[in-house]
Formats: C-alpha cells, structure tokens, sequence
C-alpha cells in the first residue's frame, strides 16, 4: 500500500486531473476536519523555501489551518509518518485550479517562463532527510525533549534498571567514575540515568500515570555480571548532576528525526493537560506541555490538536438564574512532538488565552 500511495502522490503533483478518479477520491478523504482545510483569501501563488522556514510557516501562509498540509498535498497516512523532504531554494506553488499545493525547482532563483530559466518540473525529494532540510516546527524549541526522558510511565519505572552501589569511596558519581547496575539491560550497552520526579496525575481519573524525570546523565557498558547475583559495571560518560544509588537507568533513544508533517489525529481524540514544563501555572506560545494521551490513543508525532476550555457554568438572569452552560472556548492549537504510551508532549503553537492544567486538547472540529 505505501508503495502505491508514494507512486499516487507523485501522479498527483504531475497530472491535477488525475484528482477526479474514484482513487484519488478516496485517498482525499483520509483525514478529518475537511471543512476547515481551505486556502487563505490571501495566499501567495507560490513560496520560496528559504533557510530557517518550518513546514508550519510555509503551510500559514496558504491554509486557515496549518494541520491541513498533508490534505493539500494529498498525502495518506504512510505518506506522513515517513514524509518527504523539502529543502531550501525549492519552490511551492498554489495551483487554484485543483486547489492543491505542489512542489518545483528554483534554478539559478528564477521563474518558469521567464528569460535565462528552465522549466520547472514538480516533484519531490524522496532520500532520506539531508542537513538543510526544513522541519516541521523550530527545531530549536524541542531538541532537548527529544533525546532526555523527560517523562517515564509507571510500568517503566517499576522495570527500569537501577544503580544499587557506586565506586569505592565514593557517594556521588561524576565523569569516568564507576556504577554498578542491576535489572535487565536487554541487551544496551549505553544509557540515561535519571531520577524520578514530579508524579503527573491524570485530570480525569486522578491517577499517577508518571512522573518527570530528572535528566543526570549518561552510563556506558564496560563489562556484564558473571553471575546471577552479581552486577553489570558502568562508566559514567556524561554527568548533568551527581548520580547515587537508587537512581534508574533507560536506553538511549534513537536520533530523532525533526521532520514530521502537522496532520490531525487519525481517530477522535478528546484529551486534558496534566502538565506545564517547568512547574508554572500558565503557559504560552512556544513552551511546552505535556497530556494525558499517547499511542495508546492514536497519537503520533505531528498530530495536532486544538486547544480548549470548558464553557463555565453561569447564571441565566432573564430565567431565575437557571444555570446554564456557555460554549467550551477554543483558543490555540498544540503540536505533538514526543509520544509515549499514555502521555505526549505537545509545543504550544498559536493561543490567544494563557494555557493552564486540566485545559482540553482536542481533535480539530
């Protein structure tokens, strides 16, 4: 399937009319919240990636709402988790025909038809995601949430490895010291070492579903334990803050990839916040916060929800005072960045109302 999804797109981008078949049909119809994917009154007929744009930026400045890129692309679901590239000097054009977006080549920065150019041929890059490639949002804002644990889920905590003694004479462990581990490494050589922090509640249910953990630092493999009772050694590679015993450990993740398309949620999503980085009581644009929903909820990186608040209850003074509720307001959008299974990190996008815990974050209507 997602072979022959790639091999549509690019049909798509070359041939517009090809957009009335049944095919093209059904793969239009993949995301949710159509009605609100429409192109700004205003919107340029084409765009010049430079340096420093971000897919959110680009998308701004042709749709009401930058979550509908991938509608306008006619991108599907495999299409997005593993999107193509865009990079500077390329050209992003409006065809107001189809209402669609398609992608050229800037050669020597000129124009098709112009004196002194070529014709520019829609495509796009498919290899994999070179240095000047744009990311979906600054990538600047979110680095270090992507590599730190930030976040560790209960039945994380209760398997995770731990240091049960450190080097002779020692109380604390810095760089090139000497950790002795306990617990299954299944089969890791290199790892984080954090501590467990604040406890995150759910605001629905009450429940711990995790905790923010201190980052320390890094642990690397320098020899297994010989025997069941025994312990693996480590060596501290890299030190935050001091580690001791007691503190956990977790695998390194993978290098993250930054560019990951802004979609909505693949089915309806009605979550709250649990957390605002950094323990403040509000938040605004381009911080951080964290909700109670994660894979387990169909949540993947780039998925955007809309911010909300609910309707207070209030008094209806031309009807005795029957309370009434007013509508929930809607005030900005949230980009998911980081998913684990029950909970997400999100960076605030757009809001025009300070953002507090227990707000909704919701599929887009």
């Amino acid at each position: 399937m997602k072979k022959f999804s790639t091999i549509a797109l690019l049909l798509a981008i070359a041939f517009p009319a090809l957009h009335t078949s049944p095919v093209f049909a059904q793969e239009k119809t993949v995301f949710p919240g159509s009605k609100k994917c429409a192109f700004l009154p205003d919107a340029p007929d084409k765009h010049v990636v430079v340096r420093g744009d971000t897919l959110w930026g680009i998308s701004g400045k042709f749709l009401q709402n930058p979550w509908c890129w991938p509608q306008v692309w006619g991108m599907n679901r495999d299409e997005i988790r593993n999107p193509h590239w865009i990079y500077p000097d390329q050209i992003v054009y409006f065809d107001r025909t189809t209402g669609r977006l398609r992608l050229g080549n800037s050669l020597n920065g000129g124009v098709s038809g112009q004196s002194g150019t070529a014709h520019l041929t829609p495509q796009i890059r498919t290899e994999g995601l070179g240095n000047n490639a744009i990311s979906a949002i600054p990538s600047s804002l979110i680095e270090p949430f992507l590599s730190q644990p930030l976040i560790i889920e209960q039945e994380d905590l209760l398997t995770a490895p731990r240091i049960v003694a450190v080097q002779e004479g020692h109380v604390n462990l810095a760089k090139n010291d000497k950790a002795y581990v306990r617990g299954d490494l299944k089969g890791g050589t290199s790892f984080q070492v954090f501590r467990p922090g604040v406890p995150l509640k759910d605001p629905e249910t009450k429940a711990v579903i995790g905790y923010e953990a201190v980052f320390l630092g890094t642990l690397k493999l320098e020899r297994n334990a010989k025997t069941e009772d025994g312990v693996d050694t480590f060596i501290v590679a890299n030190s935050k803050e001091e580690m001791t015993v007691g503190d956990r450990l977790m695998p390194i993740p993978p290098t993250p990839i930054l560019n990951y398309m802004p979609h909505p949620p693949e089915q309806e999503t009605h979550a709250r916040v649990v957390s605002i980085y950094g323990g403040v009581n509000q938040a605004g644009q381009n911080q951080i916060v964290s909700i109670n929903r994660g894979s387990n909820a169909g949540l993947n990186l780039g998925t955007v929800l809309e911010l909300a608040r609910y309707g207070s209850l209030v008094a209806d003074r031309t009807d005795n005072k029957k309370l009434i509720r007013l509508p929930d307001e809607h005030y900005g959008t949230l980009f998911i960045f980081r998913v684990f299974k029950n909970i997400s990190y999100g960076l605030i996008m757009q809001v025009t109302d300070a953002v507090v815990v227990g707000d909704v974050a919701q599929s887009p209507e």
